[in-house]
């Protein structure tokens, strides 16, 4: 199953979402940009682009092992965070000004102890991430965000103005908006595009100036919207969990007849569910209520289970999907138990559910596909 249309930019996203320096990156860097990298998609982009900066969401695509890392990280921390650390330490990095990592799970607060010590990045900083929603945790991001704020003002010696916060703001909320109509062509009973190249696009939009990925975006779904649709899908899917950068891995549940039409990411829906209040008087006050309570959250929040299972009802409903994928990396704490309680919703649902482990890096993928072929075949697909 493939998308149909030939248009360029979704070549070009297709081409972006394969490497870390993609051209569009490697242009600004070349000009002189300054690029910031962050770990999490509650990682603060809006501060990044209003210093004049690219915020650069870290994956470790291009990883082909974990050697140099394991000497670091054990062999029971999650691939992706090895994989990372990995590349850090041999240099794929070095193009990054600074990194902001979040204490958002133990792996990857292992990498910021490495990462300071061995691998020389202009700006290495610790941003703290509250694990409840609620208005101190609200209070605890604010000034979290106020912190690297003066971090990245002191060691570059750039203000980062109330004014220039709320253009970012405003610029990322657009990025949100196109997103959103990118999914909404995907509720078509024949969708025009395909959720690896869905995820292409995304992945394309966290590591590339934003105007330009705007600009791509919209001519992308210009082409959509008069493109025919990729073909008769034996089930329409949704996939939920961990961090899921690489189309190939849908690619290869799409080639079972089935189509992920929509997700539970946090390179998909996770970043535009909901939208920055434009209208607050306090732009850092808008970005902590927003990142805290006002988009979906992530399972190491305590106590919003429901809201999350919530969320995955409301999208089969919206997106007419006839199952879900539950993906998880292999030793990821947070999201073993967050799959375990959504399986009993689901059942309670009469959703049916597929729970998938698997490594960062590619492999078992003849598994994946008999697995999938299966859990579409006890659907009666």
């Amino acid at each position: 199953m493939e998308t149909k249309t030939k248009s360029r930019v979704l070549q070009e996203f297709q081409e972006a979402s394969k490497t870390l320096m993609n051209p569009a990156l490697k242009k600004e860097k070349d000009k002189g940009t300054r690029v910031i990298g962050y770990f999490c998609s509650y990682g603060p982009a809006e501060i990044i682009t209003a210093a004049g900066m690219i915020p650069f969401r870290i994956r470790a695509i291009g990883s082909t092992g974990t050697d140099l890392s394991d000497a670091y990280l054990s062999n029971i921390n999650c691939s992706f965070c090895r994989s990372a650390l990995n590349m850090g330490l041999a240099g794929d990095y070095d193009f990054l000004d600074g990194l902001i990592v979040l204490n958002n799970c133990d792996h990857v607060r292992r990498i910021y102890d490495n990462w300071r010590r061995k691998i020389k990045t202009p700006l290495v900083q610790m941003m703290s991430l509250p694990k409840k929603i609620s208005d101190p945790s609200i209070q605890w991001y604010y000034d979290e965000l106020k912190i690297v704020k003066k971090a990245i003002e002191d060691k570059f010696n750039v203000k980062i103005t109330d004014d220039k916060l709320r253009e970012a703001i405003k610029l990322h909320n657009e990025t949100r908006r196109l997103q959103r109509k990118l999914y909404e062509l995907r509720k078509k009973d024949n969708p025009p595009i395909t959720g690896a190249d869905t995820l292409a696009v995304m992945v394309a939009g966290s590591a590339m100036p934003l105007k330009q990925h705007n600009q791509m975006l919209k001519e992308l779904i210009d082409d959509l919207s008069k493109s025919e649709g990729v073909g008769k899908a034996r089930a329409r899917l949704l996939i939920i969990g961990g961090i899921l950068d690489d189309p190939e891995y849908i690619k290869i549940i799409e080639n079972t007849g089935g189509l992920v039409v929509t997700d539970v990411l946090c390179f998909g829906t996770k970043n535009f569910r909901a939208e920055v209040d434009e209208k607050m008087k306090d732009p850092f006050a808008a970005l902590a209520k927003y990142y805290i309570a006002d988009r979906p959250s992530c399972p190491r929040m305590f106590g919003d289970q429901t809201r999350r299972a919530q969320l995955v009802k409301d999208l089969v409903k919206e997106f007419k999907v006839d199952g879900v994928i539950g993906e998880r990396l292999v030793f990821c704490d947070l999201w073993a138990g967050e799959l375990y309680m959504l399986s009993d919703d689901l059942k309670e649902a009469d959703i049916p559910l597929l729970k998938l482990d698997r490594e960062y890096l590619m492999v078992g993928a003849g598994q994946v596909r008999t697995r999938v072929q299966a859990f579409i075949e006890s659907m009666g697909r």
